[in-house]
């Protein structure tokens, strides 16, 4: 399941660089995730750095984007081999 950033984000910027996928950018408003680039740092890390990092809590799963762990696996092993 890709991660979602709430409107309670607070533009801190301590997300995005922390992101193994570039899938955190800066949107309109708040910082965003791309649900085809996120993969919840599965092939990366054991947890979501995104999360570990944010100091208001403010990324939860994105229910939108429901994966398991194998379509989390199969997406990040896309995503490097492609660049």
């Amino acid at each position: 399941m890709a991660l979602l950033i709430t409107d309670e984000c607070i533009n801190c910027d301590v997300c995005e660089p922390v992101c193994p996928n570039e899938a955190i950018y800066q949107g309109d408003e708040i910082y965003e995730i791309e649900p085809a680039r996120c993969t919840e740092c599965v092939g990366h890390f054991d947890e979501p750095q995104c999360v570990t990092v944010c100091p208001v809590d403010c990324i939860p799963l994105d229910p939108d984007n429901s994966e398991t762990q194998d379509e989390l696996q199969a997406k990040y092993e896309d995503l490097i081999a492609t660049g």
